[in-house]
């Protein structure tokens, strides 16, 4: 993949569930004659009322993202569905490569891909979510000299993504959506005031997992140049999934501990939370199948059984009683377990309470 650098400062904000109010407090504090391009992935339907409500708050008009479109400072950029939204110079592109930490649109892609072409110019923004889409790219950020904003977690309504970016990275503001848009606003005037940015060599790994992202080219050659194979497999595609190399922190992430990471040859990204939570998903799910299955030879047996000692087969309908009463009993262990096992959904979505 070509690196293609951005002329324009960008605002990246990510998060999930109960990131509409946030979003909206953040927004209505953006003035008209922003000098950004703000670029939106929340997990939650794209079409959704809520959404959009929340980013009508501010002064700055609204874009659903098209694959080539070039971006506009005063702009607010929102992904569309089952699509990567990436930064690619000054335009935006979709991708179509698999699915990282359960999601497409991820943030991880976003803000890696905006950290490559913005550099220091690139401000991102973690906001409340469940599980931990989002902190990968965080460091990614931090790696090429970009701001680091996390919402304060106990102001979070979900708290799982913030406190998880907070324990990774070593945020430069950790706040109320009211003071995390002072930071965005004093990092845009100090950006303006200073044409000389520093900026660090485009990290390697990074344009390796955009141009993924973006739909290249992923096999065993491509995935070998970001980390090893493992013992696990891919919960989506069942390939081997190699643990993802931790970058040596450049001086500007010092302090910033990456989660463990996952990919497979076909490129699905996880972390290890998200990696379990599929995982229980599927634990949970073959549990059930085999319960169903159980069922079903109970239910198989007795009628064998009937129709043994109609025909006067007493001694077999007695076996088949005895093991279509084996199978109840392992139909039962198996109900009690499922009924036992508390999992969560893999990305769970709750109300808002903006009430948007």
């Amino acid at each position: 993949m070509e690196l293609r650098r951005s002329s324009l400062n960008l605002i990246v904000i990510g998060g999930s569930a109960g990131a509409l109010d946030p979003l909206r407090r953040i927004l209505s504090r953006m003035p008209a004659d922003l000098p950004a391009a703000i670029l939106i992935v929340i997990h939650i339907p794209p079409d959704s009322k809520g959404l959009y409500a929340a980013l009508c708050a501010g002064p700055l008009p609204i874009e659903r993202v098209r694959d080539g479109m070039q971006m506009m400072p005063g702009h607010v950029y929102i992904a569309p569905p089952d699509a990567h939204l990436l930064v690619m110079d000054d335009h935006l592109r979709l991708g179509h490569g698999p699915r990282e930490n359960l999601s497409r649109p991820a943030i991880d892609p976003l803000f890696r891909s905006a950290a490559l072409a913005a550099g220091p110019r690139t401000i991102a923004v973690i906001l409340s979510g469940w599980l931990d889409d989002g902190v990968s790219g965080l460091v990614a950020v931090k790696r090429c000299l970009g701001l680091a904003l996390v919402q304060s977690p106990e102001d979070a309504e979900a708290s799982d993504m913030p406190r998880a970016a907070c324990d990774a990275v070593a945020p430069d503001g950790i706040g109320a959506p009211e003071a995390l848009a002072d930071a965005i606003l004093e990092r845009l005037a100090l950006i303006e005031g200073d044409g000389g940015l520093q900026r660090a060599p485009p990290p390697a790994d990074l344009v390796v997992e955009v141009d993924i992202a973006l739909g290249g080219r992923s096999n065993s050659l491509v995935i070998g140049k970001l980390g090893a194979p493992s013992l696990l497999t891919c919960p989506d595609c069942g390939g081997v999934l190699s643990t993802v190399t931790r970058a040596s922190p450049e001086p500007a992430a010092a302090g910033c501990q990456e989660p463990e990471r996952y990919r497979c040859q076909t490129g699905h990204a996880f972390t290890d939370a998200t990696l379990l939570e599929r995982k229980e998903g599927a634990v949970d799910e073959a549990l059930r199948v085999a319960l169903r299955i159980l069922e079903e030879r109970a239910t198989l047996i007795d009628r064998m059984r009937r129709d043994a000692e109609q025909g006067g087969r007493g001694g077999m309908g007695e076996i088949y009683r005895q093991r279509a009463r084996l199978y109840r009993d392992q139909a039962e262990v198996l109900r009690r377990a499922i009924l036992d096992k508390i999992v969560e959904p893999a990305v769970p979505v709750l109300p808002d309470k903006s009430g948007l």
